[in-house]
């Protein structure tokens, strides 16, 4: 999986034209006081991720121009960090005075050319002290290890004969293992040991003095192919009703409750508001297992872990943050194109406008939403009172343990089949690339 930045891009109109108001679910509970959305800062360029720093600072990458950025409590931006030209500057987080964020450069490639983690040092009013130095080289690791390198995707159940029908100039293999291409997208940091999400190999990593490894390699995401899908990608008739296995994107990485590491991830092909695919996962960090614990978001790329283990998830192509809350699923709030959500401690801090308008100014911007509670509705421990709450997106709610997280996929380690569904114009541009070798 590559480019998520660029393939967010390309699917928004698609998306935005098929997107259906938010609908709250309340399970016949008293629903909250409707929040209170405020902005903070604007005029971003891609703000995809964001950190909480000290003092009010929020520290927000503006991936498309290659920048870090912390935004005041008052709203003034400062610029921390430039990348070179073409380099992609992302998954920002904070902790232990210091900030870590990734770069990724593809140039004109269909896989990256480079990746790695950088951090810099942080004075106690979180202004950074130095330059940003290389932490680790995440593209080596994964030109050296390639995690879902023994991973089949595609048709797995499909008759030989069937497969051998489709082209060599089909739009997708039948089947194909993962490739080669390092997309560190999120990180985040923990008594000494730095997780990273990344998009390129489907898998979670950490880093800790003894270098880089690999955590865990999410599943292949499954859904029954259509007529329409079929017609699309240059299959034959004979592969309609079959289950297509998909490779899994993961978007971000949170340390929650026990030390249980939370996952968002895209579904790597269909995805719309009539396919809501989106999943949320949590990832044992000693043992690698993965489970999936909500699904039915549009374009998951952001999630927030209250220290309880309520889920915050901002919904891109949803226009929504949802909150996953004692395993009910909700609408938060809904706003425009939410690109990232963090717990401050207090309530949540996100992003929105996260992806610029066809010839239009950037209008990124860093938002805080003010959450009343009403009775019947403690939250996070408590009854009562207000919570401050950026926008994220919603998550689902089912709670499906999967299999190994490598090797070749089967149903008996699936998380389940979603329902058939067309193929909106730019999602499978999520799993073409990996095929081009």
């Amino acid at each position: 999986m590559r480019r998520v930045p660029t393939v967010l891009a390309a699917a928004a109109t698609t998306l935005l034209l098929a997107a259906t108001p938010a609908v709250a679910h309340g399970g016949g509970r008293p629903e909250p006081r409707p929040p209170t959305v405020k902005d903070v800062t604007g005029g971003l360029l891609g703000p995809l991720s964001l950190a909480v720093g000290p003092h009010g600072i929020t520290y927000v990458s503006q991936d498309f121009a290659g920048l870090l950025t912390s935004v005041a409590r008052d709203g003034t931006t400062t610029v921390l960090h430039g990348a070179e030209a073409g380099h992609e500057v992302g998954g920002v987080s904070y902790a232990d005075r210091t900030i870590t964020f990734t770069e990724t450069f593809y140039g004109e490639s269909d896989t990256s050319l480079s990746a790695v983690l950088k951090t810099v040092r942080t004075d106690r009013g979180g202004t950074p002290v130095g330059a940003p130095t290389v932490l680790a080289d995440v593209h080596a690791f994964e030109t050296a290890s390639n995690p879902d390198g023994d991973v089949t995707y595609g048709l797995l159940e499909t008759d030989p004969a069937c497969l051998d029908q489709i082209s060599e100039d089909a739009f997708l293999p039948g089947t194909y293992t993962g490739i080669v291409d390092a997309h560190p997208y999120a990180t985040t940091t923990s008594r000494g040991t730095t997780y990273v999400a990344d998009a390129g190999m489907n898998a979670i990593l950490a880093h800790d003095r003894r270098g880089l490894r690999t955590v865990a390699v999410l599943p292949p995401q499954p859904l029954v192919v259509t007529a329409d899908v079929a017609g699309q990608v240059g299959w034959p008739e004979c592969v309609v009703g079959e289950t297509y296995w998909w490779e899994p994107v993961p978007t971000d990485v949170e340390v929650g409750p026990r030390g249980q590491l939370y996952v968002t991830a895209l579904p790597g092909g269909p995805e719309d508001p009539d396919v809501a695919r989106g999943v949320v996962f949590t990832v044992d960090p000693w043992r690698g297992t993965v489970r999936q614990i909500a699904t039915g978001f549009v374009t998951a790329t952001d999630l927030a872990v209250t220290p309880t283990g309520t889920v915050y998830v901002a919904e891109l192509f949803g226009g929504k943050i949802s909150v996953v809350e004692r395993g009910r699923l909700r609408t938060l709030v809904e706003v425009p194109l939410p690109g990232a959500v963090e717990w401050t401690g207090k309530g949540l801090v996100a992003t929105t406008n996260a992806l610029p308008g066809e010839g239009a100014p950037p209008d990124g911007r860093v938002t805080t939403v003010s959450l009343g509670k009403t009775k019947g509705h403690g939250g996070h421990g408590r009854a009562t009172g207000a919570t401050g709450v950026t926008a994220a997106t919603a998550a689902g709610a089912q709670g499906v343990t999967t299999g190994g997280a490598t090797g070749t996929a089967s149903a008996a380690g699936s998380t389940g089949t979603a329902e058939p569904a067309g193929l909106p114009g730019g999602a499978v541009e999520h799993d073409a690339a990996h095929r081009r070798t």
